[in-house]
């Protein structure tokens, strides 16, 4: 026989389950992945990181580098009060042969519209592209 739950106070409502017991979720549904050390959002761009990681053995890419932040808009004081600045975070930077140019890329499940807003800014700003990775 199962272990009774502690009743913490609260009724399951209508059906629905005890909202204070459910574990919360990333709103796309991405589970967190940590290997030795480094955090990927989402198995998809773990798996594209060794995807890329094979590339770079085999002398195709080199100075990989992960969650790598650009800063779009610097911090700034408007109207007596301090605004954070605006910064995109893009999952993979690395340079390509073979003329070793630098390619920044998104692995993307979903485009949200600040990533849409973010990307534009990316190549008005800086003059840097970043290519999307779809999920498969």
């Amino acid at each position: 026989m199962p272990p009774k739950k502690k009743d913490n106070g609260f009724a399951d409502f209508g059906g629905f389950g005890n909202i204070f017991d459910q574990k919360s979720k990333n709103k796309f549904g991405n589970k967190k992945v940590e290997v030795n050390g480094m955090t990927f959002d989402s198995e998809g761009e773990y798996i594209h990181f060794c995807r890329l990681k094979l590339l770079e053995r085999a002398g195709q890419i080199r100075n990989l580098k992960h969650h790598v932040t650009f800063e779009l808009i610097p911090s700034q004081v408007i109207c007596g009060k301090r605004e954070r600045s605006t910064s995109y975070e893009a999952d993979f930077v690395y340079e390509q042969a073979p003329d070793w140019k630098t390619v920044i890329e998104d692995f993307k499940g979903y485009r949200t519209a600040e990533y849409i807003l973010k990307r534009k800014m990316m190549k008005f700003l800086l003059g840097l592209e970043v290519v999307e990775v779809k999920a498969k």
